[in-house]
């Protein structure tokens, strides 16, 4: 038995990644780093304006920098984490 976990591969494309996941024992790798992604499929045709605040807007541009994602996005995730409940 195995007690350490191999180190995950570098992968360049869709192709590689699908590759990978089909022919490797995932078993072996640790994956415990890995962290759910999400994928924006729909295109953004609508848009929304709103005042608020500076100190909320500040908040909301601190909160998404930690999270490493623009603020436009976070808020985004907001409103669709809260409808899809």
């Amino acid at each position: 038995m195995k007690t350490k976990s191999e180190p995950m591969p570098s992968l360049k494309s869709d192709e590689d990644a699908e590759r990978f996941v089909e022919t490797a024992d995932l078993s072996e790798y640790d994956l415990s780093g890995f962290k759910p992604a999400r994928f924006e499929f729909q295109p953004k045709t609508a848009a929304l304006n709103m005042r608020m605040p500076q100190g909320l807007l500040d908040a909301l541009k601190r909160k998404a920098r930690e999270k490493g994602i623009p603020y436009t996005r976070y808020v985004r995730r907001l409103i669709e984490d809260d409808v899809a409940r």
